[in-house]
């Protein structure tokens, strides 16, 4: 027993040791407190591993094989309505499918609106009781959420080397609230933190409103279902028409079931193949190199 225990032991800690976990810049924060740790559990509420209390921004690095790598980076925003990031359904399961397609994925935590023991419960209790107060402690933080996606593209371009990645194919792809993030990285990056495509899923448009695009605003692909029960697939098709109008290059996969937070889950519907729709609108674009 104390041999398996070691042995144990060992495993766990070179797991943890090749995780590659960066940090980022984490200012602009002076009327928000955080008083507890992050903390990562199953929520029983959503039936899903969670991540809640983000005060330090990170991104983990998921890298492909040295043979299969075409170049092509994503950066993975989990939603959670920004009391909780779903890590695993709309994190690292859709980065470690985009690895064996060959592409280098950087799972996103940004900063979330300050919680206690359980960020999902939270949450949950108001949207029942009080959900204003849910949209005003979410306008405090979302400024710096975006903030978080913009300096993650600057730092994966600025060591686009370090990552075998091309620091001209580095994309943003965000669930809900981090489909939200996608838009806010979307209406707000400069020339060190533009992204060359935008992937919002289920975009959570209630906090971040539609806007005319930028006149460079990179290609994007919309991915809603049509009875999302938080009613996301309206401003999908706003956000697809500001683009068509702006005459942008844009697509939409606008499924009829699949519901809200689908991310990665399997519920034998069209929905499940949302990501390989993605990839092969990647590819058409000329953004990914097809696996060969």
């Amino acid at each position: 027993m104390k041999y398996l225990a070691v042995v144990i032991g060992l495993f766990l800690a070179l797991s943890s040791f090749s995780q590659e976990i960066i940090e980022l810049p984490n200012g602009n924060t002076e009327d928000i407190v955080w008083e507890n740790d992050e903390k990562e559990y199953f929520s029983t509420i959503w039936q899903t591993q969670v991540v809640t209390n983000v005060s330090v921004p990170t991104i983990q690095v998921f890298r492909p094989s040295e043979a299969t790598n075409n170049g092509t980076a994503v950066i993975v925003a989990p939603g959670g309505g920004l009391y909780a990031l779903s890590i695993n359904s709309e994190g690292n399961d859709v980065a470690k499918w985009l690895n064996e397609k060959g592409i280098t994925a950087f799972v996103l935590k940004y900063r979330l609106v300050p919680t206690g023991e359980d960020g999902v419960g939270e949450i949950s209790q108001l949207s029942m009781s009080d959900p204003k107060k849910i949209g005003e402690e979410v306008a405090k933080v979302i400024p710096i959420s975006i903030q978080d996606g913009l300096n993650a593209i600057a730092h994966v371009r600025e060591n686009a080397a370090t990552y075998g990645v091309n620091p001209n194919k580095i994309g943003f792809m965000g669930f809900s609230a981090g489909g939200a993030v996608t838009m806010g990285v979307a209406y707000n990056y400069n020339e060190k933190s533009k992204p060359n495509f935008l992937v919002p899923v289920y975009a959570w448009t209630d906090v971040m409103a539609v806007q005319t695009p930028k006149s460079d605003v990179p290609p994007m692909v919309i991915i809603c279902a049509t009875d999302d029960p938080l009613g996301l697939a309206k401003g999908s098709v706003e956000l697809y028409n500001s683009m068509l109008k702006a005459n942008k290059p844009v697509a939409l996969h606008m499924y009829a079931k699949g519901g809200h937070g689908f991310g990665m889950k399997k519920q034998n519907l069209p929905s499940d193949q949302w990501i390989e729709r993605f990839y092969e609108w990647s590819v058409a674009q000329g953004i990914t190199e097809p696996k060969q």
